[in-house]
């Protein structure tokens, strides 16, 4: 046998010497072959020999050698051979000048060939480009086996036999929804433990070649390239590993998972799962909007953190569907009530609105007006100013804490059937980051590894944390300053305004002349402005948010997640929020009276006040454009940019028949799904969270907009995902990380920012107040609440750089001040006390209502249900049980058959690789 062994190696040298002389560049320039074409290659027998035939086409000299490609497609994920299965794969360009870089390639492909992962390199002339070389890698089951040990993947061990006994009443409503079940569940439900080598036996292993799926394959693969050196021998530079400091430093150009086929068709090779096209044919498309999404397969392809990612967004969305329902209940009650909106009556009326002539809302060009100009602006506030927005905000305050409950035990049930209870995230994140060990030249020794290891002193630490703070707060104040900029055009364009508009030269347009006041031009042209002020604040912040958090050298990759989240929402919550809460809170409570009016920082701009009918409305305006701006917005760049990009990337490869085509080009073709991919999906749906909890009783649909924005949301995320992104490294997660923090903190500051909109913004208070301690009518009235909502002024006191040319005397502000020639003229009266405190025993009130309902609520629901508990129990224990009764047998059999002899040794629990090559992180 060994001389057979023998001689098939010695027989297989020799044609691999035949085969690199036949190929060497010097055969090529003398024009000795032009074509080569590999037909086939088997492995033959018990590794004794390899049986390869080689066509050789001798002809004239030709321009360029290039390998024939149409005897055998490339769309496909396995080696030449058709068996070894493409587990990753690294690109790069051979530069001229770059023997660094092939010093660097050279040691590190030689390193993870001592790992035992196997290589296989295509060729830059089979490339479409003709430049790029493409090394695909195969995880073989040593290797496999191995690292699931070192990483405590778990695998199945036992069919669960615990009953589903959760049926929902009604379910055939439900059917419409639904998926088919192999879509919903593409894997039986196990009983899982972490993986053993020494005990595979243990496990339930059908075939090896699919026991572990792709996603954990590339998980496996990806864990040796992060940590593989590039260095030659034992005693190099220690920090010269993994494959994100070759990416960075260009020695590699991408490093990728493929994806398993086209996601229009299935493979064409049977051994193929074809899960990407069953996740763009039964996910993806749009026309899937009102189907449940298969987030088991979507956690088969791409691992558990972006599952949980689709499956927290899908929550959501299901409850905006009741904030919604609620929302739209709210406004049909503003609609049907429109009618018994006796203040606006009094607004309109000829005899109470037609005159009463109110001051002028600026100096000089504004004039003085009629009250019932204000009419239709005052009957569109009733729409959303109404009983109804206090039970909607205090609705909204316990939505909010539902939310948030029903998604701990939501996910709850998705750690348990992902595998994610026992998951130490510690485990996965304390890799340093190779930036961190780049830049930290010190070395101090760890206690724990007895190691040295890089650090970053704390006067480094120090300094930069405060640079970095610094420029946080510049940044801030940078958004406060264009803020105050679009206040101020608010202020000038008004008068600009009014001065056109004193003729009324819109009413001459139809439908919509009567409705274009100064008010509302000036409110949608200073939003507009604001949003585009938004977003190009938001693109430059961004990179700057990414730079100063770089420059902090955060340790590891949690760390550095973390403090750019931080940095991130902060800016964003400025940046999207500011507007809103100055409309909310400050526009109209800082004016004066005529006499003595307020000026914005002592400048002729004087300060703005609400209309007759309360800031409500333009909150409302406000607040809609910025949030549907921000969310089109939003989707057109998701779904466009990618698109385009890939478009023009791929316009070579489109004219070739598809076997030409590899699979590893047509996924280098597609856009990189970086590190931080989800961080800007979270972000966005983050900031729109906002929208529809902090200022949600000004408009009671936002909660509507934002639904029918997921629901468009999750199918492009989904298109995106599927079409335009190359497969992303799996990675595991068991919750939604800092976000839910995040969450928490918008979820109590919205009870508060609500409870002062329905007490400041809206004149709700007031009408009440009047309603019931203040109406002349013997019953429960509003009749006279405008006269008495007005106090009167002597235009003779105004000074002379606010009075317009002409006037009538007297006029009427909004305020509540003691008339002229009362001892304590234009002096608030005791109404206006009695309304402040009347709101601020609303917000106390309020607040302090919801928050015992949302912490009552919080300790009624459980964080994780009794069913789930139940089944974490049941399988810790069969886990016991069955190690138990399997080591029990297996030392049956090893007494049985070696009776009285001596008993053997329990084999090494990594027979095949030596200990210096299991790459594990030790801390």
């Amino acid at each position: 046998m060994e001389g057979h062994e023998a001689a098939g190696f010695h027989s297989n040298q020799k044609l691999h010497q035949v085969i690199s002389l036949i190929t060497s560049p010097s055969s090529r320039e003398e024009g000795l072959i032009s074509e080569i074409t590999w037909w086939s290659f088997w492995l033959v027998g018990m590794k004794t020999c390899s049986l390869l035939y080689v066509h050789v086409v001798i002809s004239g000299p030709s321009v360029s050698p290039q390998i024939d490609k149409s005897q055998q497609s490339k769309d496909s994920v396995f080696f030449r051979d058709g068996v070894r299965r493409v587990d990753f794969v690294l690109s790069y360009i051979d530069d001229k000048d770059g023997e660094r870089k092939q010093e660097r390639r050279r040691e590190y492909e030689a390193n993870l060939e001592k790992a035992g992962l196997e290589l296989e390199t295509e060729d830059k002339s089979e490339s479409e480009d003709g430049k790029t070389y493409f090394l695909k890698i195969h995880a073989p089951w040593e290797v496999l086996a191995t690292y699931a040990d070192v990483l405590k993947i778990k695998v199945p061990f036992k069919a669960n036999d615990i009953p589903n006994h959760t049926e929902i009443p009604m379910n055939w409503l439900s059917t419409p929804f639904r998926l088919p079940d192999h879509i919903m569940h593409p894997e039986p439900d196990f009983f899982t433990a972490p993986f053993n080598k020494s005990k595979s036996d243990f496990f339930l292993i059908d075939d090896k070649e699919t026991f572990f799926p792709p996603s954990t394959r590339n998980r496996i693969v990806y864990y040796i390239l992060a940590r593989c050196p590039y260095y030659k021998g034992d005693h190099g530079d220690k920090d010269k590993k993994g494959i994100k400091r070759l990416l960075n430093n260009g020695t590699y150009t991408s490093a990728f998972p493929l994806h398993d086929c086209r996601y229009w068709t299935r493979s064409r090779d049977l051994n193929c799962e074809s899960e990407r096209y069953n996740l763009y044919k039964y996910w993806a498309r749009f026309l899937c909007f009102f189907k449940e999404q298969p987030l088991n397969l979507i956690r088969k392809y791409y691992g558990e953190k972006i599952g949980i990612y689709f499956a927290w967004l899908g929550f959501y969305t299901e409850m905006l569907f009741f904030a919604a329902v609620v929302g739209v209940i709210c406004f049909i009650y503003g609609l049907l009530t429109y009618s018994e909106n006796e203040w606006s009556y009094e607004i309109c009326s000829e005899e109470i609105g037609g005159k009463i002539v109110m001051c002028p809302l600026c100096d000089k060009k504004c004039g003085y007006w009629k009250l019932n100009s204000t009419c239709n602006s005052s009957w569109q506030s009733h729409l959303f100013d109404n009983v109804g927005t206090v039970f909607f905000a205090i609705f909204m305050g316990i939505w909010v804490t539902l939310f948030l409950e029903f998604w701990k035990r939501r996910q709850a049930r998705l750690e348990y059937e992902w595998d994610l209870v026992d998951f130490e995230e510690e485990q996965q994140q304390l890799q340093l980051r190779p930036e961190y060990e780049t830049k930290c030249t010190n070395r101090r020794l760890n206690r724990i590894t007895q190691e040295m290891e890089p650090y970053l002193p704390i006067t480094s630490k120090c300094a930069r944390t405060c640079l970095s703070g610094a420029t946080v707060l510049f940044w801030i104040s940078l958004i406060i300053a264009c803020i105050i900029g679009v206040i101020a055009y608010r202020l000038a364009v008004y008068a600009a305004f009014a001065s056109i508009m004193k003729d009324s030269p819109t009413n001459n347009l139809q439908v919509v002349g009567s409705l274009i006041t100064p008010q509302l031009a000036t409110s949608v042209t200073a939003s507009c402005i604001n949003f585009v002020i938004i977003m190009i604040l938001n693109l430059m912040y961004e990179r700057v948010a990414i730079w100063i958090t770089d420059m902090e050298i955060p340790k590891t990759h949690l760390e550095y997640e973390n403090k750019l989240t931080v940095k991130m929402f902060l800016f964003q919550f400025v940046n999207y929020y500011s507007s809103c809460f100055y409309v909310a809170f400050f526009k109209g409570k800082f004016v004066g009276y005529p006499g003595d009016y307020a000026y914005m920082f002592g400048s002729h701009l004087r300060n703005e006040e609400c209309d007759p009918g309360g800031c409500l409305i333009e909150l409302t305006t406000q607040l809609v454009i910025v949030m549907t701006g921000k969310q089109v917005w939003g989707n057109i760049q998701e779904a466009l940019v990618p698109w385009l990009m890939n478009w023009w990337g791929s316009r070579r490869s489109r004219s070739h028949p598809e076997s030409l085509y590899s699979r590893w080009e047509q996924d280098h073709d597609l856009q990189s799904f970086g590190q931080l991919g989800l961080f800007y999906e979270y972000l966005e749906m983050v900031i729109q969270f906002g929208f529809i909890t902090l200022f949600v009783a000004s408009f009671p649909l936002a909660p509507l907009l934002a639904l029918f924005n997921n629901i468009i949301e999750i199918r492009v995320d989904a298109w995106k995902f599927t079409t335009q992104f190359r497969r992303p490294v799996a990675a595991k997660a068991h919750s939604i990380g800092a976000w839910a923090e995040i969450l928490s903190g918008v979820a109590v500051l919205s009870v508060v920012t609500n409870a002062f909109i329905v007490a400041f913004t809206s004149d709700m208070i007031p009408r009440l107040v009047y309603m019931y301690a203040y109406s002349s009518d013997s019953g429960i009235s509003m009749k006279g609440y405008i006269n008495d909502s007005l106090s009167v002024f002597n235009i003779s006191e105004i000074p002379d750089r606010s009075r317009p040319e002409d006037g009538e005397n007297p006029s009427w502000y909004r305020d509540y001040r003691y008339p002229p020639g009362h001892e304590k003229q234009y002096s608030h009266t005791m109404k206006f006390w009695h309304i402040l405190a009347a709101k601020l025993a609303f917000i106390i009130i309020m607040e302090h209502v919801v928050f015992l309902v949302k912490f009552f609520v919080a300790w009624m629901i459980p964080d994780v249900p009794s069913e789930v508990k139940a089944r974490i129990k049941r399988e810790r224990y069969l886990v016991q049980e069955y190690l138990h009764n399997y080591e029990v047998e297996k030392l049956k059999m090893q007494l049985s058959q070696n009776g009285h002899s001596e008993c053997t040794c329990t084999p090494m629990i990594y027979p095949s690789l030596t200990k210096h090559e299991v790459l594990s992180e030790c801390l």
